[in-house]
């Protein structure tokens, strides 16, 4: 038996009817501020938690690699059970909104505690690093699982859907460009030099941003549609039929790929402007401009998917983006030169990276066409865990990378660095070429309004 998706009115959310559909601009506003929330803590992690667990805790970088593979894969679980929980939720606030209230503090301290080192032995420190990483992993499981659940609870259009796409694009740009830009001035601002002190008091600068975002974030946006039944089906099956939704599993895949080029990005970026390109200052340019670009892209990125579509759309950008990365080796040297390619590779990247998040809602729909519910926590978890999966093997690839070749932050051999270079470049090319195998199986492009009609007449 199915279950038709129904429209819903939690704390002033717009009643069904004509209407129902339309975003109110501060709404799409506020779901831009809860990427920005979720991924600001989420992003300062991915960039400098190697370096602070390395240069700062002085744990062994393969020891740190081994940590951040076995924290993600504890994950796994961990994200489709909150994934069935959001699904399995009915509160007076709604399905997903309550996590927000309820997730922003605890999740706000545990990054504060992340980036706090104590004393004594290795092996007191490395335990210290396991037991709030993975606490800090597991509280973002709460919070991105029931976010990414929310966009296709909110709206059914594809058009709104590509504009809160673009909004969630922005939150994560901005968020990008606070959490790597700003980071180690603010660590030599706050620390006064130092850095174990500077790194705790800029956790907790952006503990407060957070707790602040997430709360408006459950203010201010609302559930519009959901499937009206709590589900009576095992989880097994639940999980069999979300594997073969083909678009969900094109979305995970792509995602997956996508954060793992991050992951290996962001983790080997300051490595490589201090060690290879010998220019410290260009930390505070590389960095934000991994994924600053977005501010940019988010703009852009619909007009050019309302022509291209999402499949040819990406495969042309990663192209043009594997093109540029080709070059980039070649004009070390020309420091002007070397940022505006890589600004103009970063740009074509983040327009994929757009494109990630309409994807993931569309997903909810095939989902709902194929198989009579839409299961948005379940698929929603699948794509938070994405995200985790591939962030944490980039950056323990790194790592990894970086304990082989005998990383040592007191005395850098040309070994290590002949390393680093190779993980700047060798890495992200790699995985776009695979990621455009990937999005060539895309299925949705050109059949969103014959799906919303099928689903209408069910």
């Amino acid at each position: 038996m199915t279950t038709a998706a129904v429209a819903v009115d939690h704390d002033g959310a717009f009643p069904p009817g004509a209407g129902a559909d339309r975003l109110r601009p501060w709404e799409k506003v506020s779901y831009g501020i809860g990427d920005f929330a979720c991924g600001l803590s989420w992003n300062v992690v991915g960039a400098f938690l190697l370096y602070f667990y390395t240069n700062v805790a002085l744990l062994p970088a393969a020891a740190v690699g081994t940590l951040f593979l076995l924290s993600r894969l504890f994950d796994a679980g961990v994200d489709l059970g909150v994934g069935l929980l959001v699904d399995r939720t009915r509160t007076r606030w709604g399905r997903t909104r309550p996590y927000f209230l309820f997730t922003a503090i605890p999740f706000s301290a545990l990054l504060v505690l992340t980036f706090t080192t104590i004393e004594g032995s290795t092996g007191a420190k490395l335990a210290y690093a396991y037991v709030t990483f993975s606490l800090l992993g597991i509280l973002y499981s709460f919070l991105a699982v029931p976010f990414s659940a929310l966009m296709p609870m909110m709206t059914r259009d594809h058009g709104s859907r590509m504009q809160l796409g673009s909004a969630r694009a922005i939150g994560t740009s901005v968020s990008v460009i606070l959490a790597t830009a700003a980071t180690m001035p603010l660590v030599g601002l706050l620390g006064r030099g130092n850095e174990r002190l500077g790194f705790a008091l800029v956790a907790g600068v952006f503990a407060i941003l957070t707790v602040a975002a997430l709360l408006n974030l459950f203010a201010s946006c609302r559930e519009r549609y959901h499937d009206e039944a709590p589900r009576g089906e095992a989880v097994g099956p639940q999980i069999g039929k979300m594997l073969r939704n083909r678009a969900w599993l094109v979305t995970f895949l792509f995602c997956t790929l996508n954060f793992l080029r991050f992951g290996c990005v962001i983790s080997v970026t300051a490595f490589f402007a201090i060690e290879v390109m010998r220019a410290p200052w260009m930390i505070g340019i590389l960095l934000p401009a991994v994924s600053g670009t977005l501010l940019l892209s988010a703009f852009i990125a619909p007009m050019i998917f309302r022509r291209t579509g999402i499949r040819k759309g990406c495969i042309a950008a990663l192209a043009a983006a594997i093109a540029l990365h080709g070059v980039l080796p070649f004009i070390e040297e020309q420091h002007g030169l070397f940022l505006g390619v890589f600004l103009i590779a970063a740009i074509l990247v983040s327009l994929t990276m757009t494109a990630i998040f309409t994807m993931a809602a569309d997903a909810v729909d095939y989902h709902e066409r194929i198989f009579g519910l839409r299961n948005e926590g379940l698929l929603s978890s699948g794509i938070s865990l994405s995200t985790k999966i591939g962030m944490a093997v980039g950056t323990a690839i790194i790592a990894y990378v970086l304990g082989m070749a005998g990383y040592d932050p007191k005395a850098v051999s040309d070994g290590a660095r002949a390393a680093i270079r190779w993980s700047y470049y060798g890495w992200p090319v790699g995985i776009m070429l695979v990621q455009i195998a990937v999005i060539a199986f895309w299925p949705m492009d050109g059949k969103h309004e014959r799906i919303r009609r099928e689903i209408g007449e069910r």
